[in-house]
C-alpha cells in the first residue's frame, strides 16, 4: 500500500532525528508509524499543553527501542519542538535511545527493558478503574518482545480483572533483532494465544490507515475483557533496502550518504 504525505512526513521526522544522533532503530520505528499516527490523530484523549492531565488516555510504548517514531508523533502534536528531534542521542538531549518518563512530555513510561510495558499498562488500567475514570490505556509491544514471560503474566491479570479499558497492540513485523520471529521463537498461533489468555482479539494491516481507524472505532471489543489488536507490519516500511532486513534493526555511525538514501525514498 503506497504511503500518503502524512506517513512520509512522520518518517522524515524520524530521519531528521537519526541524522542528528547518527544512529537509531530505523526498522523498529518504521513498522509502527501508522499505528501511532492513527492513535494520536483519531483515538487518544490528550492535551499537549497539559500532558499530565488526569483525564488523559495513556499510551505506553513497551518496545522502547522504537522511540524515534514516538518522538516524531509527539513533536508533530506539539509536545516538543520539531527542531528538537535533531538533538536525538546527543549528550545534553532529553531524547535518548529509549524514552524516559519525567524527561520527555507525553512519555508515560520509561521503557527499553523489554516486557515491562504491558505490566505497567495493567497497573494503570486498574488504577483508572479504582479512581472511576473514563480514560483508557493503550500499549504497543513488539513481536520479539512478547517472548518475555512478563507479558503473559500481565495478560492473565488483565483478563482476571476484566480490564475493558486496556488495549494491547502487537507490532507484528515478523522480525526481531537478529532473525525471523518464526525461527527465534515462533509465536504462532498468536491470535489464538491472546484469545486463550482472555483477550478479545482482532487482526489488522498495521500500515492501512483506514483499516486501523475502523478497528480502533470498535474499541472496546468487550465490556468485560481486555482487547488485543495484532497489527501485521513490515519492519523498515518505506525503505526498500531496510524492509525485512535485520541489519537495519539498529544502525550506528550513519553517514550523510546513508541519511540521503533514506530521504530519497520519501
Amino acid at each position: 500500500m503506497p504511503m500518503d504525505d502524512r506517513s512520509k512526513l512522520l518518517r522524515r521526522y524520524v530521519i531528521d532525528a537519526m541524522r542528528g544522533g547518527g544512529r537509531g532503530h530505523l526498522g523498529s520505528s518504521m513498522s509502527m508509524i501508522e499505528i501511532l499516527r492513527v492513535l494520536y490523530d483519531s483515538v487518544l484523549k490528550y492535551d499537549p499543553k497539559n500532558p499530565e492531565s488526569t483525564d488523559r488516555d495513556r499510551f505506553v510504548l513497551s518496545k522502547g527501542h522504537g522511540c524515534l517514531a514516538l518522538y516524531a508523533i509527539l513533536a508533530d502534536k506539539g509536545f516538543l519542538p520539531i527542531s528538537e528531534l535533531e538533538s536525538f542521542c546527543r549528550p545534553t538531549s532529553r531524547l535518548g535511545g529509549h524514552p524516559e518518563r519525567g524527561k520527555v512530555p507525553g512519555v508515560e513510561a520509561s521503557t527499553g527493558a523489554l516486557g515491562h510495558g504491558l505490566p505497567i499498562a495493567v497497573g494503570l488500567a486498574l488504577a483508572m478503574r479504582l479512581q472511576e475514570r473514563n480514560s483508557r490505556v493503550f500499549v504497543l509491544t513488539g513481536d520479539g518482545e512478547i517472548n518475555e514471560g512478563s507479558n503473559w503474566e500481565a495478560g492473565m491479570a488483565a483478563a482476571k480483572h476484566k480490564l475493558s479499558n486496556l488495549t494491547v497492540m502487537v507490532d507484528y513485523n515478523k522480525l526481531q533483532s537478529y532473525g525471523k520471529t518464526s525461527e527465534v521463537l515462533d509465536l504462532e498461533p498468536l491470535v489464538d494465544k491472546f484469545k486463550s489468555f482472555g483477550f478479545v482479539t482482532h487482526e489488522v494491516d498495521g500500515h492501512d490507515v483506514a483499516a486501523l481507524e475502523a478497528i480502533f472505532k470498535k474499541l472496546p471489543f468487550s465490556d468485560s475483557a481486555p482487547s488485543a489488536i495484532i497489527c501485521h507490519t513490515i519492519k523498515g516500511k518505506g525503505f526498500p533496502f531496510a524492509e525485512g532486513n535485520p541489519e537495519w534493526h539498529h544502525k550506528s555511525g550513519m553517514t550523510e550518504t546513508d541519511i540521503q538514501q533514506m530521504y530519497d525514498c520519501l
